[in-house]
């Protein structure tokens, strides 16, 4: 660990000599008790311990892709809160969604962001679309011992990919399990314990060469369709006017849907299973 402020108030070495492009790197021999996947856990589960996050799916769309979260979170078979945010952007053109243990699935992202612009400041450019998911798979990968004592943080990563040769292409998504193995999926994934149910809605409508706003509209009939039989993920809430988080990565950046593009869009979706339920 390093060493404290001396007397004349100078920084210590380790902060004022060039280091390593990886933020995480750098904490690990700085502060190592600060990373998630370091601080000691009382044996035995603790799975019951903290709210988990649910439902995030991905689609890949002509010129971009879009991910979007559902609210909710649970503990057990109570709600522990309506309006968690699970989407965020990881940096300018790149997207990542956390399910699993919300408190460290929050700071795994957290940290997730400050290592790639960490990573841009030292490097003087931005990292690869494969080389972000390859960061993110190491630091799952440092969690493993609190997630085989039930606190798994499971995330997605989506981004637009700068050096596609072709731009209906450059969407692209990638899922990992829990030892930090990272995967290219095709076309639209899904995490969490609705991502069954929202897998199978979006195997029934997906079609290559979707548009950003078919995408977006087909992630909020997919989450829709996962709350439905999964009580873990919240459906939109008209009453409370919840909705999901939805954002796109195109080649202009990162984009967060408003609240009222959203409830339009979500309200629409509502509209029409009142008329057909099953979509």
């Amino acid at each position: 660990m390093a060493a404290g402020f001396d007397p004349s108030g100078r920084l210590p070495d380790v902060f004022a000599n060039a280091g390593t492009s990886s933020f995480t790197a750098f904490l690990s021999k700085v502060a190592p008790e600060m990373l998630p996947g370091r601080r000691a856990l009382p044996p035995g589960m603790a799975a019951d311990l903290a709210p988990h996050a649910t439902t995030i799916v991905a689609v890949a769309a002509s010129g971009g892709v879009v991910m979007a979260g559902d609210r909710r979170a649970t503990m057990g078979n109570l709600i522990a809160q309506r309006d968690i945010e699970k989407v965020h952007p990881a940096d300018a053109y790149s997207l990542v969604g956390i399910a699993g243990a919300a408190g460290i699935g929050i700071e795994l992202m957290r940290l997730f962001q400050v290592e790639l612009e960490h990573y841009e400041k030292i490097e003087g450019a931005m990292l690869s679309l494969d080389g972000k998911a390859n960061r993110l798979a190491s630091m799952i990968r440092g969690n493993l011992g609190a997630a085989m004592q039930g606190l798994a943080v499971i995330p997605l990563f989506a981004g637009f990919d700068l050096a596609a040769k072709e731009p209906t292409r450059a969407g692209r998504i990638f899922s990992f399990d829990v030892t930090g193995g990272p995967y290219q999926e095709t076309g639209y994934d899904a995490i969490g314990s609705g991502s069954l149910f929202a897998k199978s809605a979006l195997k029934k409508r997906y079609r290559a060469g979707l548009s950003v706003d078919d995408a977006v509209r087909l992630s909020v009939e997919a989450l829709y369709d996962a709350a439905d039989d999964d009580t873990a993920t919240g459906g939109p809430d008209l009453i409370r006017r919840i909705y999901p988080v939805v954002m796109t990565a195109t080649a202009e950046g990162t984009h967060r849907l408003t609240d009222a593009e959203t409830s339009t869009i979500a309200e629409s979706v509502v509209a029409g299973r009142m008329e057909n339920p099953g979509g």
